[in-house]
């Protein structure tokens, strides 16, 4: 079963123009959440799902205004509660395709506790993390995604905070689909997302988006395509990159490494398995980021396996058949009372 399993689709051609709205963008000029939402408004026709199927819940922060620049129904909610909404949203309505479009401060601040259990629980939603490592609507303080030592308006002699890893934070709360990709890369963005629509359960995609005013060119080295920097995840491929010239092998302690490809015996580079049940290795790629400078980054799916959703097993229960509906209801009536004076 897949994510759209219940959602109507479209019974004519839809274009991008019908998922465009009457509000005018209200971003910094050069700002990375341009690059998402044009994705997003030209893959939506792809998918078929009528906007009238479509939700998008969103926290506080500059990336939370995206339902208003898309024609379909939204809402613009509470700071770091998005996952919360879109999950009773997700247990109501199976026929709707739910997105929580939030950001680094958003999400893994205040809203930590609300996303850790949506994904937890594995309800069908399809999360967008924003990440500029910065609060750019709040003009620029340290966020949780910052590197160590950065200097900001609230830091000003260098935050002394360990920056959350978001792939290895929704992995360890059992997430069921992980991606990572980035705002220049279109048809990478696009792929990873329709990818992670069509998961049924929870989907987190991380987007290192850039914040040209706050944070300009975080994530220059990884910029383009080819980036050296860049680690692609393939399934069922060796991960190597670079042009082929390092790789990703298992040490003979088991824990992974970087080396030249070249030096290194075939069978131990590691061959990327984003279905593999245990998410050991999967997570063993997320430390592969570099905190402080992102020298390395692995960008693609690292998990996508099948569990029962809290929202099917919950509809489940309240569609539940009648002989147990029956001991349902003698158990609330019963005699087995108190009188409480």
């Amino acid at each position: 079963m897949t994510g759209l399993a219940q959602v109507p689709l479209a019974l004519t051609p839809l274009n991008r123009k019908e998922f465009v709205s009457d509000q005018e963008v209200r971003w910094c000029p050069g700002c990375g959440d341009y690059a998402v939402l044009a994705a997003f408004q030209s893959l939506m026709p792809q998918l078929g799902i009528r906007r009238e199927n479509t939700v998008i819940i969103s926290g506080i922060g500059c990336s939370s205004r995206f339902p208003y620049y898309v024609d379909s129904y939204g809402m613009h909610s509470i700071h770091g509660r998005a996952p919360a909404i879109a999950s009773g949203v997700a247990l109501a309505r199976d026929d709707l395709a739910v997105w929580v479009v939030t950001g680094d401060g958003d999400a893994l601040s205040i809203g930590g506790n609300h996303l850790i259990h949506a994904l937890r629980r594995n309800i069908n939603i399809t999360i967008m993390l924003f990440n500029n490592r910065i609060y750019g609507l709040t003009k620029g303080q340290f966020s949780p995604t910052s590197e160590t030592g950065k200097v900001t308006k609230s830091s000003p002699a260098g935050s002394v905070d360990n920056p959350f890893n978001p792939i290895a934070l929704a992995l360890g709360a059992g997430a069921t689909f992980v991606a990572r990709t980035i705002d220049s890369d279109r048809k990478h963005l696009t792929d990873v997302l329709t990818q992670a629509i069509n998961h049924r359960g929870a989907s987190l995609v991380e987007i290192y988006q850039n914040c040209p005013i706050f944070n300009d060119d975080a994530f220059a080295g990884l910029k383009e395509p080819d980036s050296p920097a860049l680690i692609p995840l393939v399934d069922g491929e060796p991960v190597v990159f670079a042009g082929g010239e390092e790789a990703v092998v298992r040490r003979p302690d088991g824990t992974l490494a970087i080396a030249t490809a070249s030096e290194v015996d075939p069978a131990s580079i590691v061959v990327h398995s984003a279905g593999a049940d245990d998410p050991s290795v999967a997570f063993q790629l997320a430390q592969l980021t570099q905190s402080q400078d992102l020298s390395r980054s692995p960008i693609g799916v690292f998990r996508s396996v099948q569990r029962p959703t809290f929202d099917d097993e919950a509809r489940r229960q309240v569609h539940m058949p009648d002989d147990r509906a029956a001991a349902l209801q003698e158990l609330v009536t019963g005699a087995d009372t108190w009188t409480v004076a």
